[in-house]
């Protein structure tokens, strides 16, 4: 008989009168890899919470090899074997890699960490589960797919039993999924027990033993894989089946957006080299990059947030440079922000407040320097109900939503600014079947207008299928340039890490 490694039975999780969690029971099996789908809001994320101290359930009970527990911080979870690498990164922006991994469990010499030996000791880690890394480099400085490894290094070298991945490829390409999925595979046949939080269904047939399906905090299936497949999974969280999309030909017109020669130096190396691209009016522009070779520092240099060090950014046929955010804004710019939380919003701040930004000084919102705070309330109420945002009420803080809602509510207000041109960056991350399918129709929708968009995706078949033309970037430069249909997702992978056209047989431009 399968050894049960945890038990948690009737689970109710309560905030105020939102029931995140309803009579939830499930288990874990030792070495086993169970994932757990659904959509946002669907209580996947609040249960394993749940389990690793985060959250207090409002009822039920929990069991860790037979023996009852109640965990009130991960901490605690941490000292019986449990660990989780969360969604949202949990790092300090200035130490180190290395430092970051043995936060708490560091390696002395004396009274001091011994930092030669920290440093190989995370060196030899990262090359074992096949997640290089530089220990020696500092987090402020790791774009978002390298943070994601350092959260994934920190719970291995913390020798954890039962692993909690929440949503772990949200930033990796292909390739990086592949790694990632055959190291999970790895860790469940030395006897690590899984538990993978994912929205991705292809990733669930790839590696799962067992599968939960929750909708409206309740699990409402329970499958062997063996026994499933995408379509009854992806029927199971939504309620349907996905629609197929049939995207129509571009009609592009003017130039909306445009860079000349963008270069960006730092640290005595190129981090954007001679970067020329354009977005016309009415089509919408993919860019595809292995996470950290520039797509971070391109949405920066497009939006204001960052200075390039040489070369011009054009926006509605005026340069804008080295203009603020502002006037990128007023110049007629939205944009979505790859981190939801760093650049996307105030975590601390309720949803009418984050739903306001950049729009504070409309008169629809504002009179004589007075907010309107029924109007405010309303276009929120409005916004949340049009994109399926699952909340409390508008005061709710936006923190306190799951990472997929969040999402909405950026993308939103973001689309909603019915701006000419919209940068795009990660806007499905961690975001599920039903969700994705209607941001993908909104930024259809914002093309169909007569607006350009730009889209940053790690995700390449959102890129394949949303895109009118595709530039791939590699180490800060235009690797090529793809129209829609001429070039293959295979093709597109070996560009993206630094591999020539002549290499490839499928290349048509």
């Amino acid at each position: 008989m399968t050894e049960k490694i945890f038990e948690m039975q009737h689970i109710d999780k309560l905030y105020g009168t939102l029931l995140a969690n309803n009579d939830v029971s499930i288990h874990l099996n030792q070495g086993e890899i169970l994932c757990l789908v659904g959509e946002n809001g669907a209580g996947k994320s609040t249960i394993m919470k749940i389990l690793y101290g985060l959250e207090q359930p409002t009822d039920g009970e929990i069991y860790v090899k037979g023996e009852k527990v109640r965990f009130h911080t991960p901490s605690d979870a941490m000292a019986k074997g449990i660990g989780m690498v969360q969604q949202h990164f949990m790092l300090f922006e200035n130490m180190t890699v290395a430092e970051n991994i043995v936060f708490k469990n560091e390696i002395r010499k004396g009274l001091f960490m011994d930092r030669k030996r920290t440093v190989e000791t995370v060196k030899e880690l990262s090359e074992k589960y096949g997640l290089k890394i530089d220990p020696e480099a500092k987090i402020e400085d790791c774009p978002v797919g390298l943070r994601q490894r350092v959260e994934i290094l920190k719970i291995l070298y913390q020798s954890a039993e039962i692993i909690i991945f929440d949503e772990p490829s949200a930033v990796l390409t292909p390739l990086e999924v592949d790694s990632l999925l055959e190291t999970i595979k790895s860790l469940a046949a030395s006897g690590k027990s899984i538990v993978l939080i994912t929205h991705k269904l292809q990733e669930v047939m790839a590696v799962a033993d067992r599968i939960y399906v929750m909708r409206a905090g309740k699990v409402v299936a329970e499958r062997l894989r063996g026994e499933t497949n995408t379509d009854e999974l992806a029927f199971l969280m939504v309620g349907h089946h996905p629609a197929l999309r049939d995207v129509a030909a571009p009609q592009p017109g003017e130039v909306l957006l445009e860079t000349k020669k963008l270069s960006l130096h730092r640290e005595h190396r190129d981090i954007l080299k001679d970067v020329d691209l354009h977005v016309n009016a009415g089509e919408v522009v993919g860019i595809a990059g292995v996470s950290g070779n520039g797509q971070t520092e391109l949405e920066l240099c497009l939006t204001g947030l960052e200075r390039p060090t040489e070369g011009q950014v054009f926006l509605l046929g005026k340069e804008v440079t080295n203009a603020s955010v502002k006037t990128h804004r007023d110049s007629g710019m939205a944009y979505i922000s790859e981190d939801r939380y760093l650049w996307g919003s105030a975590a601390e701040g309720a949803l009418s407040e984050n739903v306001l930004m950049a729009k504070e000084n409309r008169a629809e919102f504002n009179r004589y320097g007075f907010l309107k705070h029924d109007a405010i309330k309303e276009y929120t109420e409005k916004l949340i109900k049009r994109f399926d945002v699952k909340a409390n009420d508008t005061d709710q803080k936006i923190r306190e939503l799951s990472g997929g809602n969040a999402q909405k509510l950026i993308t939103a207000r973001e689309i909603m600014m019915d701006t000419p041109v919209l940068i795009c960056c990660e806007p499905t991350r961690g975001i599920d079947i039903g969700a994705m399918e209607f941001i993908h129709d909104q930024i259809l929708e914002k093309r169909e207008k007569g607006c350009g968009v730009l889209l940053v995706s790690s995700e390449l078949s959102e890129i394949m299928t949303l895109s009118d033309r595709i530039y791939v970037l590699f180490e800060g430069k235009i690797a090529g340039e793809f129209k829609r249909g001429a070039v293959d997702e295979k093709t597109l992978g070996i560009l993206m890490l630094g591999g020539r056209r002549d290499e490839t047989e499928k290349i048509r431009q």
